[in-house]
């Protein structure tokens, strides 16, 4: 068949097939874009935290008058909490991966350097093994032992431990060219600290912002013992067993002390959750947006193709009794909608990569890879011709005795 004829006929009306190429266009650039930041969301809420999230819970306790001996009391905690069957580890820790809220500080390879290559690492700190306690994976090194533990009181002193450890991310991001970083020394928080030597690497432990890129995993542990009144217990459980085991801790530790209020507890997974609930929520209402433009696009390709099938009853009836094949007329509007098609899609080209470069630079998202443009093309065509195959169909079957018979 040859382009020219139908092109022509286009031409002689073109207000209709610019419309489908615009609304084409623009639902390809919306839809690629829409797809890309479906999968980079979605991506990001599924990165592993590096702890056993499914049997790892926090449990957080508050004062409600002056508690003396607050040493003790964490102590005396930890005590019970261990003897409660089922749980595998407990530690007091300051923060949880993707808690949302915790401490972070800058890190230095030199006391007095001016920028840090590490502007923000989320600061982990527990009297007991946090390794243990969250089920990370130590890859290079040791983990902490009872005479590495310093007490520090935060309304009498500072104090800092001589040791850390810290992630593979974090290591890579400090020292990149070295294959070892044991025995480093980092400077944490003001130029007045003494450094703290590396001991141990683990593979992973994201920070409790779940933070872009290969930053939600910068974060390191110290072996400090913390005498704040506030109180957050991390417990590993037996699988199969963590709400029975949590139910029990809860209840020790309310009878412990009637000193506080139980503030809340939940798994690692559950923060999971809560924290990653606004990125579920928008790649829902893309997944949304993306079906209903997709069938508006597809509903205009068949209302318009079967309006040009009613216009040209006659022009079909007279090729049909010139010897015009039914294979004929459906290849006449198969390849006048691939024209239009593939028209829309070249305009919606040029407009996804523009909304990205938007998108890019207003919301910091990254850039859309290649391979989204080709895999939109490709669904927009298939579209497009499944759309117009049920009106060219019936194009097809018109008998040339009745598409010629006039009023």
């Amino acid at each position: 068949m040859e382009i020219r004829p139908i092109l022509s006929a286009m031409l002689r009306n073109k207000t209709a097939p610019l419309l489908i190429a615009a609304q084409v266009a623009l639902t390809l650039a919306i839809v690629c874009n829409a797809l890309y930041i479906i999968q980079d969301r979605l991506a990001t809420a599924s990165r592993p935290s590096g702890a056993d999230e499914a049997n790892v819970s926090e449990i957080r306790f508050y004062p409600h008058r002056q508690i003396a001996d607050v040493r003790g009391m964490q102590l005396r905690d930890l005590e019970a909490i261990r003897a409660v069957p089922g749980v595998v580890a407990a530690a007091w820790t300051n923060q949880v991966p993707l808690g949302r809220s915790g401490w972070s500080t800058s890190v230095r390879l030199e006391a007095d350097a001016q920028e840090s290559p590490v502007d923000s690492a989320a600061q982990y700190f527990s009297p007991d093994s946090i390794i243990d306690t969250f089920g990370l994976t130590l890859v290079e090194g040791r983990d902490f032992e009872p005479g590495d533990v310093i007490e520090t009181n935060p309304a009498v002193d500072r104090n800092q431990p001589e040791v850390a450890i810290i992630t593979q991310a974090m290591a890579r991001q400090l020292w990149p060219d070295e294959t070892s970083v044991l025995g480093k020394p980092l400077y944490v928080g003001g130029e007045d600290n003494p450094p703290v030597r590396v001991i141990g690497v683990v593979e992973k432990l994201q920070t409790p912002w779940g933070n872009l890129g290969e930053q939600a995993e910068y974060s390191f542990i110290l072996p400090m013992r913390y005498l704040d009144p506030f109180t957050r217990y991390s417990v590993r459980t037996e699988p199969g067993r963590h709400a029975q085991v949590m139910a029990e801790v809860e209840k020790v530790l309310l009878e412990n002390s009637s000193d506080r209020v139980l503030l809340g507890r939940r798994t690692l997974a559950e923060a999971r959750d809560q924290r990653y609930a606004g990125e579920r929520l928008m790649a829902g209402l893309l997944i949304a947006v993306t079906v209903f433009l997709l069938l508006i696009t597809a509903s205009g390709i068949v209302g318009m193709a079967s309006l040009w099938v009613n216009q040209r009853r006659k022009q079909i009836g007279v090729r049909r009794a010139i010897g015009a094949r039914k294979a004929d007329i459906l290849r006449y509007f198969l390849v006048e909608n691939l024209m239009i098609t593939t028209g829309g899609i070249a305009a919606g080209i040029a407009l996804a990569v523009a909304l990205n470069n938007f998108l890019v630079a207003e919301l910091s998202l990254p850039r859309l890879p290649v391979a989204y443009l080709g895999a939109t093309m490709v669904a927009m065509w298939v579209l497009g011709l499944l759309a117009v195959l049920g009106p060219a169909w019936r194009a097809a079957a018109v008998p040339p005795a009745i598409a010629t018979r006039t009023a």
